[in-house]
C-alpha cells in the first residue's frame, strides 16, 4: 500500500482555507453545480454546517475548527485567557449546528485546548491547530483505507450508504476510502451505493465522487439492498459513523441499522469505518445518543418538487443506531476491532 497512488483515486476537496476565508463546496448543489460557499465569519460556517452545505462528521469538525479561526479574527483580546472568554459564544453556536456527530465537539475541544496552552501567539496557535486537524484527518483516512481493504477478499462486491468519501472528510474518505483502496488493490470488483433518502447523499454525492476518480459504481434504491444481498453480489457492507459508543454501538445515517440486520441475515460482512475522533468512550451505549431530527418537509419533496399531498405528517430522524452485535469490524486509523463490544473497545481506546 506504500506505493499506492492516492492522487489517482482522490480528486475532490470540499474544504479550502485561503488564509482569509473558508471555502466550502456546497454539497446541496451537487452533482450539477460545483459552487464553493465563501465563509468569512464563524456564524456563516455554523449556518453552512446546519444547512448541510458541508456534511460528513470529519468535514464538519474540520470546518468548525476553521470557524474558530474566523471567530478569533473578529475579536480583540489582551491574552489567551481573555480570548477564550470572548470566543466561547461563537464556539457554542458552532457546536449547536449539528448535535449527533461527535467530531464537531471533539474539534472544538481541541481548539479550546490549543488556546489554553497558547501564549502571546494565541492567534497563530489556533490557526496551527485547525491546520493540524485538517492534515491529520487525511492521513488517518489513508491509513483506514489500507486497514479496511485488507479485510476484503479479492473479487468482492461491496455496498455503501450515504456519503463517506472525500466530500465528507479532508480527503480520500472513511468507508469510501476503504472502497478506493480496495479497488486500487484489485480486491473490489463491484461497488453498489444506496441512494440514501431523503437527502440522496448516495445518489447525488457518492456515485458522482467515484465517477470523478474513474471508479464504476451502481446506484440502487435503498429498498433494493436486501434483494441485492440475497443475489450474492455483495460480500461486505462498508459504512461510516457519526458516533461510536464505548460498547461499539454506532450512530450513522438513517438506514444503516436495517442494512446491518439484512447483512447478518445474508451472511454479508458489516464494516464501520471512522477516525478515532468519532469514538466517544464517555457514551456507554447507543441508547444514550441524541438522535437529530430534521424538518419533516424534507420528506415531502424530491429535488425540490413536492411528491406528497398537503396535510400529510412525516417523521424525519437523520440517524439510527446499529447495535455492536451486528458489526463485524470497526476500522479506525489505530487498527481494526473485530466483533466490537465493551471489552474490545476498552482495550483499544482505554
Amino acid at each position: 500500500m506504500d506505493d499506492f497512488d492516492y492522487a489517482r483515486y482522490d480528486h475532490v476537496r470540499p474544504i479550502r482555507w485561503t488564509g482569509e476565508a473558508l471555502e466550502l463546496l456546497d454539497q446541496r448543489k451537487l452533482p450539477f453545480e460545483t459552487d464553493y460557499l465563501t465563509c468569512t465569519t464563524s456564524d456563516e460556517v455554523a449556518a453552512a454546517i446546519h444547512a448541510l452545505a458541508v456534511r460528513g462528521a470529519p468535514a464538519i469538525g474540520i470546518a468548525a475548527a476553521w470557524g474558530v479561526v474566523l471567530a478569533e479574527r473578529a475579536i480583540e483580546a489582551n491574552d489567551a485567557i481573555d480570548a477564550a472568554t470572548k470566543l466561547e459564544p461563537a464556539l457554542q453556536r458552532l457546536n449547536a449546528a449539528r448535535p449527533t456527530a461527535v467530531n464537531l465537539a471533539w474539534a472544538l475541544a481541541r481548539m479550546r485546548a490549543a488556546l489554553a496552552r497558547a501564549g502571546h501567539d494565541w492567534r497563530a496557535a489556533l490557526e496551527r491547530e485547525a491546520q493540524a486537524i485538517d492534515t491529520e484527518d487525511l492521513a488517518a483516512n489513508r491509513r483506514m483505507g489500507s486497514l479496511g481493504a485488507s479485510l476484503i477478499e479479492p473479487g468482492s462486491g461491496v455496498l455503501t450508504h450515504c456519503n463517506t468519501g472525500s466530500l465528507a472528510t479532508a480527503g480520500f474518505g472513511t468507508a469510501l476510502g476503504v472502497i478506493r483502496a480496495g479497488v486500487a488493490q484489485g480486491r473490489i470488483d463491484q461497488v453498489f451505493a444506496g441512494e440514501t433518502r431523503p437527502w440522496l447523499q448516495g445518489a447525488r454525492l457518492t456515485v458522482w465522487e467515484l465517477q470523478q476518480d474513474g471508479i464504476d459504481a451502481t446506484l440502487i434504491a435503498d429498498s433494493a439492498a436486501s434483494h441485492l444481498m440475497k443475489s450474492g453480489k455483495v460480500q461486505w457492507v462498508v459504512v461510516g459513523a457519526d458516533r461510536i459508543c464505548a460498547n461499539g454501538d454506532t450512530a450513522n445515517k438513517i438506514g444503516t441499522y436495517q442494512l446491518a440486520i439484512a447483512a447478518r441475515h445474508h451472511g454479508v460482512g458489516f464494516m464501520v469505518v471512522a477516525p478515532s475522533s468519532t469514538v466517544d468512550m464517555a457514551t456507554p451505549s447507543g441508547e444514550m445518543i441524541e438522535i437529530e431530527e430534521r424538518d419533516p418537509a424534507e420528506l415531502h419533496a424530491v429535488g425540490g418538487s413536492r411528491t406528497v399531498a398537503e396535510g400529510i405528517g412525516a417523521w424525519n430522524p437523520v440517524f439510527d443506531v446499529t447495535p455492536h452485535a451486528l458489526i463485524d469490524a470497526i476500522v479506525t486509523e489505530r487498527g481494526v476491532i473485530r466483533r466490537p463490544d465493551e471489552a474490545t473497545m476498552r482495550a483499544a481506546f482505554g
